[in-house]
């Protein structure tokens, strides 16, 4: 991870501290969720790229076996029935290192996120409104 603490951790230098070969994984990665999500905005949480929009939406990290990517249990269990293939946790998908990401798959976990944040945050403002 960041080892110098003179460099400010943002998405860009994070993917640039990895072998050529896992960033261009994890620009793809990046790139899809920009195309699903483009009113999030990037920031870095629990020192991971994170896409934000109205609250965190999803994370993502790499690890020497594997991509991570983290829609919150929300958008794992949503998706339960097609992530057979991937090695799950209650918030986390782990794509394989060695295997192609499952771009469509990303995108349609990441719309849905996007969905229900904005849902949340709908709900928010109509109860700011009662008060």
């Amino acid at each position: 991870m960041n080892k110098n603490p003179q460099i400010e951790l943002n998405t860009d230098t994070y993917i640039a501290q990895f072998p050529q070969s896992v960033q261009d994984k994890l620009n793809a990665l990046r790139k899809c969720i920009q195309q699903a999500a483009p009113e999030a905005f990037e920031k870095i949480s629990y020192q991971m790229p994170t896409f934000d929009l109205h609250g965190n939406l999803v994370h993502f990290a790499a690890f020497q076996n594997h991509i991570g990517f983290y829609p919150g249990s929300s958008g794992v269990e949503a998706f339960t029935s097609k992530l057979t293939a991937y090695h799950t946790s209650k918030g986390a998908i782990q794509f394989p290192i060695q295997q192609d990401i499952p771009f469509d798959l990303v995108k349609d976990i990441v719309m849905y996120r996007v969905k229900e944040n904005m849902e949340k945050h709908q709900q928010k403002l109509i109860q700011k409104k009662k008060k």
